[in-house]
């Protein structure tokens, strides 16, 4: 019956409907549920490129995290930077310069994944355990660099005036940003998608996958697709970082190792190597948090760890896995 009606992924709408029903003021529902859907987008960004690199390269990057708060905080200074242009009246100006911030994070994020997997990654292929000790202590490093680089005083990230404010819709409020947030990360899906499923290198990459050895047997460099997903994750994760610091618009050197939980919640929920997947359990994840801490504020920080064991007994592999 769940196939007949779409499988998995009618999962986020059963779980919306269940909480109309239980919320009872249709305004509320909806400025939840779009809040929802705008934060699972973000998530998706930070963890789309951490589910690829676990199903192709089997690295277990505790790391990841550290490409968020560095996209975070670069594009907060580029944002500080370019100060006057946030604060024109040109909506040109603010483009540009929210169009600049999201590029410095985006290049900082894949030239950091470049080094990070040469130096850090790649001595340690095919060892799990060192693999978490040097990942983890990698983001401590990375803690400590945004310390002594930015302070530890929470730095206050500013909008371009055009995305502030809100939009009143029947009664609820939805704000610009969020629906802005919600575009950038169904933009980012889309290209992932087509990336994926219809360029040869994509078809590489769903077949290193799910076989990395018929894959090198054939003759291809797996490799030189392991330096790129690698890249590619990073600066994902770093534009996640950049949308996630507009979003809180106050950040601390900790941003990454908060969200790092989160992540990883959401790559085993939605199945190693899917970017469908990932989409699914950002989604679910920020849906049910939303709803969860309005219904229940005490349940809010569990209900995440509550929902994955839930997932788990289903679907021991994740939601929409691409390996098992």
């Amino acid at each position: 019956m769940i196939d007949r009606a779409g499988g998995v992924f009618v999962l986020p709408v059963a779980i919306a409907i269940v909480a109309f029903f239980l919320i009872g003021a249709p305004s509320s529902w909806l400025t939840l549920t779009v809040a929802g859907l705008s934060m699972g987008l973000m998530i998706f960004l930070m963890a789309s490129g951490l589910s690829l690199v676990f199903g192709l390269m089997d690295v277990l990057n505790f790391g990841h995290s550290a490409f968020v708060s560095f996209g975070a905080f670069v594009a907060a200074s580029v944002l500080a930077w370019l100060g006057g242009w946030l604060g024109a009246d040109s909506i040109i100006l603010n483009s540009l310069a929210l169009i600049a911030a999201l590029a410095a994070a985006i290049v900082f994020g894949a030239a950091g994944g470049w080094f990070f997997e040469r130096v850090i990654v790649k001595p340690v292929y095919k060892d799990h355990l060192r693999q978490i000790l040097i990942t983890m202590g990698a983001l401590i490093v990375a803690e400590q660099l945004i310390l002594a680089t930015w302070g530890g005083t929470p730095v206050n990230v500013p909008r371009p005036h055009f995305l502030e404010g809100a939009i009143i819709l029947g009664g609820s409020s939805l704000e610009v940003y969020r629906l802005f947030a919600f575009v950038v990360g169904a933009l980012v899906y889309a290209g992932l998608y087509y990336l994926l499923n219809k360029t040869r290198i994509g078809l590489l990459i769903r077949a290193g996958v799910e076989n990395r050895e018929m894959v090198e047997a054939l003759g291809f460099k797996i490799d030189r697709l392991f330096i790129g997903v690698f890249m590619l994750g990073s600066a994902l994760a770093a534009l996640g970082g950049a949308m996630w610091a507009g979003y809180e618009t106050l950040i601390t050197p900790a941003l990454g190792a908060e969200m790092m939980v989160i992540v990883f919640i959401v790559v085993i929920i939605g199945g190693l190597g899917s970017i469908q997947g990932t989409l699914l359990g950002a989604i679910v994840v920020a849906l049910m948090q939303n709803y969860v801490g309005y219904l229940s504020p005490k349940l809010a920080l569990a209900s995440n760890m509550i929902l994955m064991m839930a997932i788990l007994l289903w679907r021991p592999y994740g939601l929409a896995p691409a390996v098992k």
